[in-house]
């Protein structure tokens, strides 16, 4: 069964808490385990800006992505994008169709120009899902964040709507 995408729901706090408590998920990203639900309640009350999606399958929220339009008024053509995918859902095309939704979003009302993101890396599966999408690496980050004892790369990547004027 195809994935929904749809804005976050205050009901959703819990499932996307749930989804950032695996390991794999927690791992992958800048969030430490062991985060109470008062932090995924302040995702979703993030205020202007921030567009919050999720991924649902049957009823059962199974991904989350968030974009962060900047407020900067210099940068206001450009957003910042992260997401998660439950450990059973991953690998099934969740992330693609949340990041989907999330261009479709950014060139289609939003009018962003510029998406960038940040990812390790080690996490290939991320980074050629990414450059599927049109992403492309700009820089390499070393020893950006610390993950399983020892200090890690990340790769900004960036894509640019050149459709949008």
């Amino acid at each position: 069964m195809p994935a929904v995408i749809r804005h976050a729901e205050p009901a959703d706090i819990e499932a996307i808490k749930a989804i950032y408590d695996q390991s794999s998920v927690y791992a992958n990203t800048l969030q430490l385990p062991y985060q109470p639900v008062a932090n995924w309640q302040r995702l979703y009350n993030a205020g202007s800006g921030f567009y919050n999606l999720v991924a649902e399958v049957e009823g059962k929220v199974v991904g989350q992505l968030g974009l962060q339009v900047c407020q900067n008024p210099r940068r206001r053509h450009v957003a910042e994008l992260g997401m998660g995918v439950a450990e059973d859902y991953q690998g099934q095309g969740i992330g693609s169709a949340l990041l989907r939704s999330a261009l479709e979003l950014a060139d289609q009302w939003l009018n962003i120009r510029r998406l960038e993101l940040t990812v390790y890396s080690s996490n290939e599966v991320a980074v050629a899902l990414y450059e599927r999408f049109g992403f492309e690496v700009e820089a390499e980050l070393s020893d950006f964040a610390f993950q399983y004892g020892k200090y890690v790369s990340a790769l900004c990547m960036a894509r640019i709507n050149t459709a949008s004027t």
